[in-house]
Order: C-alpha cells, then sequence, then structure tokens
C-alpha cells in the first residue's frame, strides 16, 4: 500500500486520509524511507526537514481520528523549492553566495499551507538564484530528468518537480519568474501551474526578479493545483466538478511560439488539439504581432532586475557562481535606466492590447516549450549550446510572464512534452476549471 501512496495524486491521499484509511504518521514514514533509500534524493533534495514533518504528521494524524482537520489536504506530504523561508533550517537558493542563511520564520505561503495541515518533508535543489530555465547546478547538485536520467530536469524550480516525479513527495511547491514551474512540470509529465504576480505573498521569498515573481504549485492533477493553491491563499479551492469543454474557445498562439520548435513537442500538442475539438471546444488559431517586440524586449526587464537585486551580493564573490549563470546576471549592467522604464511602458501597452485581443477566448494554449530536456554533460562541456537551449527552454513560458497571466501546463501523454494553457490575470479559477476539463479530455 505504502508504493500506491507514493504516486498517488495529493487529492487521494487527502480522502484517503480523511475516511481513516491512510494515517498521516504512516504516509510521512513512507516517503521518508523512500527518500533514504532512493539514489537521486541526494540530487533532489537540498535537505530534509524530518522532526518537522513526524510532528507535523502526528498533529495531523489526530486532528484525523478527532473528526477536525484542518481542510483536505490535512496530513499531505509535499517538498518545498530552496528559496522558501523555513524557520531554523537553511535556506539558500541553490546558491554557495547564501551559504548557511538560516531564517528565522516561515515564508508566508509556507505558514498558511501549515496551517492547512501540509506536512513539509525538506527542501529541494534548485538552479542557482532561480535564474535558469534548465535545472543545471554545478555548485549544488543538478537533479535528472524522470525521462531521461542523462539530461536536465529543468528549472529552476527542479528539486519540486523531481521529488513529485520519482515519488518522493505528494506535491512540490515552487516559483516561476520566467518558466521555472512550468518548465521542470513539463519535462517530468506533471501538472505545474504559474500564478498571477501578486497573487501570492513573496514575504520571505527568496526573490530573482520581484516583479516577475510567482509562487506556484507542481502536482499530478488539476485538482491537486487548486488545492495546493488554496492552502497558500487560506481560502477554499474553486469548484471543478462537471467541468466540460463544451462551447469553450481556444485560441492557439502561433506568434512565437512555435518557431524552431522540435519535432516531438509540437507533434504531441498538434495531436491534442482534435481530442479537445471532440470533447466539445472550439480552437482558433490567432497572432498577436506586438507581442514580438515585446519578447526582444525581455532581456532588459528579466536581467535588470536580477542584477539590480542581487549586484552587491554576486560582485562579492563572483567566483562562488556558476559561470554561466553569473554571466546572465551580468547582462543585466549593460541596460540603462531609460531603456527599462521604456520596457516597462511597453509591457503595460502590449498587455492592455492583448487582454482585449483575447477577449473572446477562454484560454490560449501553446506547447509549454519548443525543446526536449537537454543532455547535461553536454550543456555542461558547450558555452553556445548551453545559452541556446536556455533561451529556448524559456521562449514560450515568459510569453505568460511578460503579459501577466495565469498559466497552467499539462501532460500531453508523450514524455516531456506539455501542453500550456493561458488564462486571464487573477483568473485562477476560470483557468484551473478549464484546465480539469482539458485533463480529462488528454487522459
Amino acid at each position: 500500500m505504502a508504493n500506491e501512496w507514493l504516486m498517488a495524486t495529493a487529492a487521494d491521499l487527502g480522502r484517503g486520509i480523511g475516511a481513516g484509511e491512510i494515517d498521516p504518521v504512516e504516509l510521512t514514514e513512507a516517503y521518508l524511507e523512500a527518500i533514504a533509500a532512493h539514489a537521486f534524493a541526494p540530487r533532489i533534495y537540498a535537505r530534509m526537514t524530518e522532526d518537522r514533518a513526524r510532528s507535523e504528521a502526528i498533529a495531523a494524524s489526530a486532528r484525523a481520528k478527532s473528526g477536525a482537520r484542518l481542510g483536505p489536504l490535512d496530513g499531505v506530504p509535499i517538498s518545498w523549492k530552496d528559496l522558501f523561508d523555513t524557520a531554523g533550517v537553511a535556506t539558500e537558493a541553490g546558491s554557495a553566495l547564501l551559504e548557511g542563511r538560516r531564517p528565522n520564520t516561515d515564508a508566508e505561503v509556507l505558514r498558511k499551507a501549515t496551517g492547512a495541515g501540509l506536512v513539509c518533508l525538506g527542501k529541494t535543489h534548485m538552479t542557482e538564484l532561480a535564474f535558469s530555465g534548465l535545472g543545471m547546478n554545478p555548485v549544488t547538485a543538478s537533479p535528472p530528468c524522470v525521462n531521461d536520467h542523462d539530461a536536465v530536469s529543468g528549472g529552476s524550480s527542479s528539486g519540486a518537480a523531481t521529488s513529485v516525479a520519482f515519488g518522493l513527495a505528494a506535491a512540490g511547491i515552487g516559483s516561476d519568474t520566467g518558466g521555472s514551474v512550468r518548465i521542470p512540470a513539463a519535462w517530468n509529465d506533471l501538472v505545474g501551474l504559474k500564478t498571477t504576480s501578486g497573487l501570492l505573498p513573496l514575504t520571505g521569498v527568496v526573490p530573482l526578479a520581484a516583479k516577475f515573481d510567482t509562487v506556484g504549485p507542481l502536482c499530478r492533477s488539476v485538482e491537486d493545483a487548486g488545492l495546493l493553491l488554496a492552502a497558500m491563499q487560506g481560502c477554499n479551492a474553486p469548484d471543478l466538478r462537471g467541468a466540460d469543454l463544451s462551447g469553450v474557445r481556444l485560441g492557439v498562439l502561433e506568434t512565437c511560439a512555435f518557431d524552431d520548435i522540435e519535432d516531438a513537442p509540437v507533434q504531441a500538442f498538434e495531436a491534442c488539439l482534435p481530442r479537445l475539438e471532440a470533447a466539445g471546444a472550439r480552437v482558433e488559431r490567432i497572432r498577436f504581432d506586438p507581442l514580438e517586440a515585446l519578447m526582444a524586449n525581455s532581456g532588459i526587464l528579466f536581467a535588470s532586475e536580477a542584477y539590480g537585486t542581487w549586484k552587491d551580493v554576486i560582485e562579492a564573490a563572483p567566483e562562488k557562481m556558476f559561470p554561466q549563470i553569473l554571466e546572465r546576471f551580468r547582462s543585466g549592467a549593460v541596460f540603462d535606466a531609460p531603456s527599462y522604464v521604456a520596457a516597462w511602458h511597453q509591457v503595460d501597452r502590449t498587455r492592455a492590447a492583448w487582454n482585449g485581443y483575447v477577449a473572446g477566448f477562454d484560454l490560449i494554449v501553446i506547447p509549454s516549450c519548443p525543446i526536449l530536456p537537454p543532455n547535461a554533460a553536454r550543456l555542461d562541456a558547450e558555452d553556445a549550446y548551453f545559452k541556446h537551449a536556455n533561451l529556448m527552454t524559456l521562449r514560450n513560458t515568459r510569453i505568460g510572464n511578460l503579459l501577466g497571466l495565469s498559466a497552467l501546463t499539462l501532460p500531453t501523454g508523450v514524455p516531456s512534452c506539455g501542453l500550456m494553457a493561458m488564462g486571464k490575470p487573477m483568473g485562477e479559477a476560470h483557468l484551473l476549471r478549464i484546465g480539469a476539463a482539458l485533463e480529462a479530455a488528454l487522459v
């Protein structure tokens, strides 16, 4: 039974606890034992929080027995990316620059999730300071992709995704600035939710570029994503019952998203469309040309803020950084303040135009990533290949960040190929409801 628990959805585990069929203590011990025995665990978890997990599981077990559960995921063990502050436990954001950093309090989203009864298993490895979509980190560890152990797992929430994909957590909580939830979720055949900037608090979250940073879950189902979001918000989850695609209008955004795309991702995506239409969706191909110019200016927006945030810390000890990540941060130094301000004015104009253009659509869909997970050894050996792969990896997901949207990646059934649905800003409830219907059509 314990082995079945490890690959179950968080929602199903919660229902099992509620029905008295699963004891949170036994469930937590099953995960802790699986982590201790797994060959890849040191590359997935930066550090464990066994004492906290056991204490939280004992409390959840007592609540379940007394009929006083705190929510549908009370007693379910999950992992947390190593940029969420955890009281008394090192939080280093995958960087030697932050070695020994030990916060006194939990991040706000962790505090709320704990208040909903979730069990904290530990902190997962990530790309250094969250500034790459590949998931490669020679400074700490690079988790392997579940579908190809010689390939990277996607980043920057690399350990968050692999903790779930390898059965070492019921779900993982990550962050997404340019695709860092959706890329590792897609490459490891999971559901990943990018929330709208500002929906969840960033208090106690190590920043990369705060104007774009968001918090989101990586999990096995859309239902899980909704429940985890609700736990971090401290509210009820959206109602997904009876969701279907009848009359749902989906736009396939051809601008940028299909340029130089590899065969497997585009074929997996295109194979999904007839299934969605058969389930009742109306699919229309669209273009939005202003997006091209906005994408061309993304370096000004992301790199300038990232380097402005970390410049003093980085330049005090640059030798501690992975050279590829160091160079990417320093690229933000070349832009001047007027160019940065002008780029944000362009963001505002383009977002307003986009919201008007897609007002008649329920969701916009594109392939989650235009490439498959690259080989780790080649990334390490070839500088130009690393740079090209990183830019391509984040190309499609970055669209949602620049436009300020909510977004969800779903497995297509083809390994490491996801379908991404982009919704309205602050439209998570609608996105998740239709996402559940998409998920059902793609099974």
